[in-house]
């Protein structure tokens, strides 16, 4: 038996959209449980993983990006994201070693001392086989210029590199007391919305350009079968009707291709065998309907200007 105390603490990764929050949480985590695309803006809700790390439990919360707002959606994305840092025991912002200090870095940085308060803040430097070193130790100086960073770490959340020291870093802040999640848990979400992010990441995949955010996925349906297999029927929301042409694609080869790629997601993530069937809506109002803000884990009210 360990006879060391147990731990457990809230770990909030905040940034611009694309810094590498998701990828960073996937290899803490070590399981895929946040939609992780070239796209920016992909993450809607507040994902919780938890990492277990000796004695220590880590609750990573991979916050949506903090961009400048321009419709209910995106207020009520940012709003979750600051709501996040506010929660958690420790924040870590992430930033992209190539883009630097950019604009939305500097708007960052100047919310931080009123939002933080007396939270430790640490800064992870993501993408630096992007960078020459003497380019990184000039972001890290003038960022802590601009901050008064707990700790800097560069990594790379894509290969693994400094993500090690981050983490242990990260266990060593977090306050001793009971573990908020069973041993085997690896995320709160329920497993209804994870199965709507996988569809949904695979969706944002194959459209490239054509929709990155008009459409949202919700599991209408997830049914136990005897055999200990699993029907799962998921609605596919979009605000157009030429939207909808576009996710079925021609001869509806675009949403099979969709459903294949998200089922063998699913069903590794689950370990069994998983029957998945998706309808496509056209709903032109959705990004103003209460209902589908509480699907995404996110309140509406926080969208209102």
């Amino acid at each position: 038996m360990n006879d060391a105390p147990t731990k457990a603490g809230f770990v909030a990764l905040i940034g611009e959209p694309n810094a590498g929050k998701s990828t960073l949480l996937n290899r803490m985590v070590g399981a895929k449980v946040s939609i992780v695309t070239h796209k920016v803006q992909t993450t809607r809700a507040r994902i919780r993983g938890v990492a277990m790390d000796g004695q220590a439990q880590l609750i990573f919360i991979d916050t949506p990006g903090l961009f400048k707002p321009r419709r209910r959606l995106d207020r009520a994305m940012v709003a979750a994201a600051w709501g996040g840092a506010a929660d958690a025991d420790v924040v870590v912002l992430m930033i992209e070693a190539h883009r630097g200090m950019s604009e939305g870095v500097k708007a960052i940085l100047a919310n931080l001392p009123d939002r933080m308060g007396k939270t430790k803040v640490a800064l992870a430097i993501n993408k630096i086989d992007k960078v020459k070193s003497e380019g990184l130790l000039a972001l890290t100086r003038d960022m802590n210029e601009a901050f008064a960073f707990a700790e800097t770490f560069m990594i790379s959340a894509e290969r693994g590199h400094g993500c090690d020291a981050l983490r242990k870093w990260l266990v060593d802040q977090v306050p001793e007391g009971p573990w908020l999640y069973p041993e085997d848990q690896i995320a709160d979400l329920p497993m209804r919305m994870i199965a709507a992010e996988m569809t949904r990441e695979k969706l944002t995949l194959r459209l490239h350009q054509e929709l990155p955010y008009e459409l949202t996925v919700e599991t209408e349906n997830w049914e136990e079968r005897p055999d200990g297999s699993a029907r799962i029927d998921q609605l596919i929301y979009v605000a157009r009707d030429g939207h909808k042409g576009i996710v079925l694609g021609k001869g509806g080869e675009t949403i099979k291709q969709v459903s294949q790629a998200a089922r063998a997601e699913i069903m590794e993530f689950v370990g069994r065998p998983v029957h998945l069937f998706l309808q496509v809506k056209v709903r032109p109002n959705w990004l103003e309907e209460k209902e589908r803000y509480s699907e995404m884990g996110l309140d509406f009210k926080d969208g209102n200007a």
